[in-house]
Formats: structure tokens, sequence, C-alpha cells
């Protein structure tokens, strides 16, 4: 039944992304997407929190779910708290291309770490520090890509709101990029 199992991992990555896209739209009730100085810590827990709760009722056990609620705020209020920004709501202040990219490289990996470093402590595996390189990767691939993005629609449209799908773009590869191996999660 090797189908089967391929059928059942491809729909996990699927609502994995779905949760994780789907948390960021929501939590953009509550927070406004601006610079570095701009996103809070409690805005980053409150954005944390929602995301972290739709990705959790995928998770089997309650206990799960609610150590990786727990874990997830944790993670955005210390990257947060100690100046790598909310990651994933802040737009790059600068706009020359490479430099854009390179910072997004840096503040992805490293907010992608602090991400997965808390997160760990929720995952009950032995090999669950896999998380935290899988969580790090993820980040440094999708800022710098979800920021050019935002960077080039920002300047076509002329609208803000180019940059605001740059974002939307990182974390629907977010949930793409961690959905790969958050079926794990689950065992």
């Amino acid at each position: 039944m090797p189908f089967a199992s391929e059928n059942t991992r491809f729909c996990f990555i699927l609502l994995w992304t779905f949760a994780t896209f789907g948390g960021f739209l929501l939590s953009l009730l509550f927070i406004e997407v601006g610079e570095k100085a701009d996103i809070g810590v409690v805005e980053a827990a409150i954005g944390g929190f929602i995301i972290a709760l739709a990705q959790g009722c995928l998770l089997k056990e309650p206990t799960h779910c609610i150590r990786w609620i727990l874990s997830s705020l944790l993670g955005w209020t210390i990257i947060t708290a100690i100046g790598i920004g909310a990651v994933g709501w802040i737009v790059p202040s600068t706009q020359i291309f490479p430099v854009r990219i390179l910072y997004g490289a840096v503040y992805g990996a490293l907010g992608g770490l602090g991400i997965g470093l808390a997160q760990w402590l929720a995952i009950p595996q032995h090999n669950a520090w896999r998380w935290i390189f899988v969580s790090s990767t993820s980040w440094a691939v999708a800022v710098p890509l979800g920021s050019a993005i935002g960077m080039i629609l920002h300047r076509l449209m002329q609208l803000f709101l180019g940059e605001v799908m740059g974002l939307a773009i990182t974390w629907l590869l977010v949930g793409i990029l961690t959905g790969m191996n958050a079926h794990k999660l689950q065992t």
C-alpha cells in the first residue's frame, strides 16, 4: 500500500500548508504588517498563537497540540524580544535588491532557528532535532523569495499591498517546506 501512505502524506502536506497560510491570513485581522520596529512582542505572540493553533489542530494528540501552541508562542515571543523580529510580518526597509535578499536569508534563518528550537520542545521524538534544521532552512529560503517578490510587486503596483503579497508568498512557502516534514510530528 505505498500509494495510500504517499496519498496520506500529500494530504497532510496540503492541510499543513493550508493551516499555515490560512493562519497567516487570519492573523492579518489582528496584526498590522510593517517594518521591524512596528511589530512588537504582543503582536508576534498573537500571530504565533493563531498559526500554531491552526497547525496544532492537525496533530493527533491534544497534548501535542497544546505543547505545539505553547512552544510556538515562546519562539515567536523570544525572537521578537531579542531583536530578530516577527519575521513573517515584517517588511524590510531596504529597497536594494541584493541587500534585501541577503537580509531575508539571514533573518529568515535566524528566525526559523529560534522558532524551530522552541517547537523542538513540543516534538516527542528522539530525532526531533531535525525540525530545527527544517524550520531554519525553510525560513531562510522563503523569506528572501517572498521579500523579493513583494518588492517587485510593490514597485509594479505602487501599493504597499505588493509587500503584503510577498509576505503571503513567504508563508505559503514556509507551509509547503515545513509541511513536507511536519507529517512526521504526528507519529
